[in-house]
């Protein structure tokens, strides 16, 4: 293994606010060994892949369904329609990344960093996340439902319509991130701290929002929401 998960401490950037109860998300701290280069070629499903570096390759609709990655660092790669299902990507740094509906279903990410990732209609379904941190870049359309998330950190990074639907999230935060019109609908959440995000939106499921803790600014901004769901109409008195 060449990461361990560390826990933020109280007042820290990852800090959850015991003042408030939250529990903090366990982040990765990935050490990686010296690794060697990826030899080229095509994944291959089922692939093992251990302790290598794969740096602006083109994997386009390649498909690596199975596949686990272990110590491995993906930088600057190309994965439009690449078929990952069911991989287990594992103690590893994902930078660049670039691409439209990348098949990721049921894949397993534990202890892994991804960075400045720049994706449309990423297919997470029924994934588990564990020990995860996505920093900075923009993911459209992330597709999460009924995933399994746990110590998941969303830092930086932009949001737009991501779908949580029937998923599970426990001690997840979201810092300094942009969530536009995301669904959570029949989620479950347990220590989701929202108080950090710049902005948050949410097309459906504010129903469920039981078990996060938001900001008092953020109560004002929901606030229409919130009325809305329990059929409140707020209409201005005329004098």
């Amino acid at each position: 293994m060449a990461s361990r998960a560390v826990k933020a401490g109280a007042g820290g950037r990852g800090a959850g606010g015991k003042g408030a109860g939250v529990k903090g998300a366990r982040r990765p701290e990935v050490r990686l060994p010296e690794l060697e280069p990826y030899g080229g070629g095509p994944l291959e499903p089922d692939g093992d892949y251990d302790g290598l570096r794969f740096t602006d390759l083109d994997l386009v609709g390649q498909d690596g369904g199975g596949a686990r990655f272990m110590d491995c660092a993906l930088t600057g790669c190309a994965v439009d329609e690449t078929r990952l299902h069911h991989a287990r990507v594992l103690d590893s740094v994902l930078t660049g990344l670039r691409g439209v509906g990348t098949d990721l279903g049921s894949a397993t990410f534990r202890d892994v960093e991804v960075v400045d990732a720049r994706l449309g209609g990423v297919q997470l379904h029924g994934a588990v996340l564990e020990r995860v941190v996505f920093r900075g870049g923009k993911i459209d359309y992330l597709n999460l439902r009924e995933a399994r998330i746990r110590d998941v950190v969303f830092e930086g990074c932009v949001l737009v319509e991501p779908d949580f639907g029937g998923a599970r999230l426990e001690r997840v935060e979201f810092v300094d991130c942009v969530l536009k019109e995301a669904d959570f609908s029949g989620v479950s959440l347990t220590d989701v701290d929202l108080r950090r995000a710049a902005e948050v939106g949410f097309a459906r499921g504010v129903d469920r929002l039981a078990g996060a803790v938001i900001s008092p600014a953020q109560l004002l901004d929901l606030a229409g929401v919130f009325a809305a769901e329990v059929g409140v109409r707020v209409v201005g008195v005329d004098v």
